[in-house]
């Protein structure tokens, strides 16, 4: 599911931030990018993230900027670089070497530059923890207001397909005078062609019939409907299985259109297909 938290903390010349986006997928993709110096905190950050989010490929990144006077990094021997510079140069004189590249080659010298290696403090830890626990408050915040606009489509969504069904209730039970007028039609135009053994008709007429009922469907159908909207109120996590039963209303809106035999009625099925592949495009966003 799509979702997005920022917080930063100002703190003694120092700015701590934390951004945590996701965007859709079926299982936790998670990718942490911090500072060398906070490393060793990686587990525990994935821990927490594990446990607040479900799904989704997520996307945490932790960055610190320092004022100048608090940075931390190279430090240029200047005495010593300018020592090897001198020999270097006295003996590039000595041999008529080049010596276009001197600084270059002093630079690579032992101990003209060192680094001073970062070390977090607890405190300065305390405060990047409460600025990750901010930024995932924000972004679960994020998430249910996304949700909450999510679930009022989907039911929307139900409705449609609800309001295509009660149609296909009036025009379903039309259908079999018609099929058994069409019939009739047929028989009188082959009348005294053929000898027609009437009980075999009527028999092969109630299981004609009888194939195309979609009792069986509007009642499960119904029942699906019913069930989705149900589960959606309900406060789990239920993504994966709003995808089952979206499944099966597919089948039986399937089995109707099979069935369905009438034109008006194949035309309310292609509404209903149209709704459920929108609510499938937005099941891969509830988690």
């Amino acid at each position: 599911m799509t979702g997005y938290g920022l917080a930063s903390t100002d703190q003694e010349n120092t700015k701590f931030s934390v951004e945590i986006k996701s965007l859709n997928s079926k299982f936790l993709e998670l990718n942490l990018k911090l500072p060398r110096a906070y490393a060793d905190k990686e587990l525990l950050l994935r821990n927490i993230c594990s446990k607040d989010i479900e799904r989704g490929k997520v996307n945490v990144s932790i960055n610190i900027e320092r004022s100048e006077e608090n940075l931390k990094g190279a430090t240029i021997n200047a005495a010593l670089l300018s020592k090897y510079y001198k020999q270097l140069e006295a003996i590039n004189i000595d041999l008529g070497a080049n010596s276009s590249n001197l600084l270059q080659a002093v630079l690579n010298f032992p101990d003209v530059i060192s680094y001073t290696e970062e070390v977090v403090n607890e405190g300065e830890w305390n405060i990047v923890q409460q600025t990750f626990n901010t930024a995932l408050a924000n972004f679960n915040q994020f998430r249910e207001t996304e949700g909450a606009a999510l679930k009022q489509d989907l039911e929307l969504r139900i409705t449609n397909i609800l309001g295509f069904f009660s149609q296909i209730e009036v025009l379903a039970p039309l259908r079999i005078p018609h099929i058994r007028a069409k019939l009739n039609l047929l028989l009188e135009e082959v009348s005294g062609k053929v000898n027609v053994d009437q009980n075999r008709l009527e028999q092969e007429l109630i299981y004609y019939i009888d194939k195309l009922d979609i009792t069986e469907e509007k009642i499960r159908l119904k029942s699906h409907c019913d069930y989705f909207t149900e589960t959606l109120k309900s406060k789990d996590a239920n993504g994966k299985k709003l995808g089952f039963i979206s499944q099966e209303i597919g089948r039986e809106i399937n089995t109707m259109g099979a069935k369905a035999n009438d034109a008006q009625i194949q035309q309310l099925v292609v509404g209903m297909k149209e709704e459920l592949e929108k609510i499938k495009e937005q099941l891969l966003n509830v988690i």
